[in-house]
């Protein structure tokens, strides 16, 4: 019987595994289905995080996280988990391979995973031409024309990143405004590679077996136009990463706003026992920085909640 189950290891996870473990709870695992890190390390730019002044990738930004976050104990398991259940006062949590894990609490950080845009030909082309990483895919385009599709401070980060690789990088919004943080859109207005295509949606890419040859736009007010490029990323928000929370018979373990997790401030769902933390919550910020206070906040809200019992 585990005393906390951890669910997820980027940012929320990792922060929940070390306050957990360096308060003293022993028996504490961590299941991720990949390397730990979250979805930060796909980001080409991380300068916003308090106290880490040098600008650096996603990657290197949670290159210590792992080894600091088990420093006290925290075990960590590359394993999917698929549910979690209640089981009595406890809670069992169930893999990918149908065995299963019990422990006394849950924190679930699942996070979330990049939206769909919803194009034509996006699921099609996916992995040949259209992307969602740029850290991942930009290098495949040195030299060459790619769009960019997106308003917020990721859309535009991509972008800027994209123009030190590419020839020229055509960023696509749906309206005038952005929601990215304005030191970030002038910094891309000022970016000579980078040409602002606003008031438009992407309507189809199109390619061959080779994958994407070009991008169809319509505009606002029903005009066209056709890009001519090898490959579009989009960066159109994020759903949320809710299945280990869905029973047999189709419901939610616990209370839910629409696709995220309702939680007090101390990060307690509607079940005794079960924290959620991070982007999957209601209200997430998604930001780094708050996704680790989410974790730290779990975490000691676990070890007050196991106090309890005893």
């Amino acid at each position: 019987m585990l005393d906390l189950a951890i669910i997820g290891g980027g940012p929320a996870g990792l922060s929940a595994g070390l306050y957990a473990t360096r308060g003293g709870l022993k028996n504490v695992v961590m299941y991720e289905k990949f390397m730990p890190g979250g979805q930060i390390t796909s980001s080409s730019e991380m300068e916003n995080y308090p106290g880490v002044a040098t600008v650096m990738d996603g990657i290197s930004f949670m290159a210590p996280w792992s080894e600091q976050s088990t420093r006290f104990g925290l075990k960590i398991e590359q394993k999917e988990v698929i549910r979690v259940e209640k089981n009595g006062e406890n809670f069992k949590i169930i893999f990918s391979d149908n065995s299963s894990d019990d422990a006394k609490a849950v924190i679930v950080c699942t996070g979330a995973a990049p939206k769909k845009a919803g194009f034509i030909g996006e699921n099609e082309f996916f992995g040949r031409g259209v992307s969602t990483c740029a850290t991942c895919d930009g290098a495949f385009y040195r030299k060459k024309e790619v769009a960019v599709l997106g308003g917020g401070d990721t859309a535009l980060e991509e972008a800027l990143y994209l123009a030190n690789l590419c020839s020229k990088v055509y960023l696509i919004h749906r309206r005038e405004g952005f929601r990215a943080a304005p030191s970030t859109v002038e910094r891309a207005k000022k970016n000579e590679k980078i040409e602002f295509i606003l008031n438009a949606k992407v309507e189809e890419v199109v390619g061959d077996n080779a994958g994407v040859t070009g991008v169809k736009i319509v505009f606002n007010d029903g005009s066209k136009k056709d890009l001519a490029v090898p490959g579009i990323f989009t960066f159109v928000g994020l759903d949320v990463r809710n299945e280990v929370l869905k029973q047999t018979d189709g419901s939610f373990l616990c209370e839910m706003v629409g696709d995220a997790v309702k939680v007090d401030l101390k990060m307690r769902t509607s079940v005794e026992g079960l924290f959620a933390a991070g982007d999957l919550r209601v209200d997430a910020p998604r930001q780094v920085v708050c996704a680790a206070a989410d974790g730290a906040n779990a975490a000691l809200g676990v070890i007050s909640y196991l106090e309890s019992k005893h």
